[in-house]
């Protein structure tokens, strides 16, 4: 959809009448046809140099965020169903 109104700045009505083969094709016209696939020589040699499950020094991924534990995070106090606190701060249930 971004493409068809943003891209190709097409009405509503004839973008929903395309098929999907017209689209496609409008979008080769723009890009280009994707590049070919890799090699599976290519893709076998790349495994065997980066396996699965070996995390390569420097790389080790960020710690995630510590889980909270009962008590901990913010303050939420529901006094009604039309009003709320968070930390002392009143707010309004959306509808």
């Amino acid at each position: 959809m971004q493409f068809g109104f943003g891209v190709l700045h097409l009405s509503s009505d004839a973008f929903w009448k395309m098929t999907p083969r017209e689209l496609a094709q409008a979008i080769i016209a723009v890009h280009g046809r994707a590049p070919a696939p890799i090699a599976r020589e290519d893709f076998d040699a790349l495994m065997q140099a980066f396996p699965d499950g070996v995390v390569m020094r420097g790389l080790d991924p960020p710690a995630g965020p510590k889980p909270l534990r009962r008590g901990e995070g913010p303050r939420i106090h529901q006094s009604s169903q039309e009003s709320f606190e968070v930390d002392g701060l009143p707010g309004q249930a959306r509808q």
